[in-house]
């Protein structure tokens, strides 16, 4: 008499902050492992749900029907709790062995196969811990901040972005009407790049990121320069992480025990030196949490989908301590540990800055006064600092 084939189960998690595109992955990953003949066990809470009590619920085409466009996770999510792997930049801190033990006793008996955790780096640095504690695990890059590196996007990013932008659109007409200065504060807890593709794309006149250093002297000159060419407005787009001059950043509350501090409060900050300085009104709108909700864009969606079947497809092939990455234009794989060592972060001399300087667009620097197309990366850098020093710089700050 033959044996029944033995069950195949693949296991599905959303770790950390929610964004666009969490339920097209899931969405991407059922269809494609039904496909293959798997059933599919959805963890509740993120990595919570793996330990006492278990929190699951089984994922079919029915429960997981029309959700392609949904925002957030019908699974849940968190960023607090048992498993902390990273609560800073810099800071890591080692799972305890009980727990991974604890995790990889009930994946086995659960049967699963092999475990998609989708998350950022902070959620991929679990994973990494799990794969090297002897769990099947595969990953998928998630986070808005797109600041995961061996990936040239990650999804919620574009969403994020497409959020931001439409909110300059908006502020531009009110600042124009009102003759107003408008700071924008988006998120970006080291780097900038939702600020800097949201100021491109939604006309910023002043783009504030961590990457650069900038000068309240240097934002000033920028407003001042608009209105010797009769702009009477101006938009600037501030990272909630750019460093005020003199370093450090602005936070909400100070730090917690496990988990890392609430940035927030820059560009109110930006907007009263400002508006002080210049005796200009000066408003600030902050996004916040706006740019992790709602419906993910068709790229998200697009990107997301695929990173759910190919994601499969490792757990299918035993490829596991992978995470799968997005290389234009196809969908490849490398190992999780090398997309967490360090973080992604905008070159100051990349094409995007590069682009948004030739618009005329200040990162608050003195390069903004010189040639936006310096021959190499040394002479940029000398052409700023010769700059500094010269009257003309100064002059430029003179009111009418």
């Amino acid at each position: 008499m033959m044996e029944p084939d033995k069950r195949r189960r693949i296991g599905i998690l959303t770790g950390g902050g929610d964004c666009p595109g969490l339920n097209a992955v899931i969405r991407g990953s059922v269809k494609t492992a039904i496909n293959l003949g798997y059933e599919v066990l959805g963890f509740l809470k993120g990595f919570e749900g793996l330990v006492d009590p278990v929190a699951t619920m089984p994922l079919d085409l029915t429960n997981t029907f029309g959700i392609l466009n949904q925002g957030g996770t019908i699974l849940g999510s968190t960023n607090k709790g048992r498993f902390t792997a990273k609560v800073g930049l810099d800071e890591k801190r080692e799972i305890d062995v009980d727990l991974l033990a604890s995790v990889r006793k009930n994946v086995a008996e659960l049967e699963i196969d092999g475990l998609i955790c989708v998350g950022g780096d902070g959620s991929l640095s679990i994973a990494q811990a799990m794969f090297e504690a002897g769990i099947p695990v595969v990953g998928v890059p998630k986070t808005i901040d797109n600041d995961l590196r061996c990936t040239a996007f990650s999804f919620g990013f574009d969403s994020a972005v497409a959020c931001a932008a439409d909110a300059l659109d908006r502020l531009h007409t009110t600042a124009a009407s009102h003759e107003r200065i408008m700071v924008l504060e988006v998120m970006g807890r080291h780097t900038g790049w939702i600020a800097l593709h949201a100021g491109i794309s939604g006309g910023g006149d002043v783009i504030l990121i961590p990457e650069i250093d900038w000068t309240y002297e240097n934002v000033c000159a920028k407003i001042v320069q608009r209105r010797q060419m009769g702009k009477r407005f101006t938009l600037i787009v501030v990272a909630e992480g750019a460093h005020p001059p003199g370093g450090g950043v602005v936070t909400l509350d100070g730090a917690q025990k496990d988990r890392q501090i609430r940035l927030g409060g820059i560009g109110q900050v930006v907007a009263d030196e400002i508006q002080k300085r210049l005796n200009t009104e000066t408003r600030c709108v902050v996004l916040g949490h706006l740019q992790r909700g709602g419906s993910p864009t068709y790229f998200d969606r697009m990107l997301a989908t695929q990173y759910g079947v190919h994601a499969v497809r490792l757990i299918e092939e035993r490829r596991f301590g992978e995470m799968v990455c997005y290389d234009p234009p196809e969908i490849n794989s490398i190992p999780i540990r090398q997309a967490i060592d360090s973080i992604s972060t905008v070159d100051p001399f990349g094409s995007a800055v590069v682009a948004a300087r030739g618009l005329g667009v200040s990162f608050g620097d003195t390069a903004q006064f010189v040639n936006p197309f310096p021959e190499s990366r040394v002479q940029a850098a000398t052409h700023a600092e010769r700059f500094n020093a010269s009257a003309d710089y100064w002059a430029i700050l003179e009111l009418d």
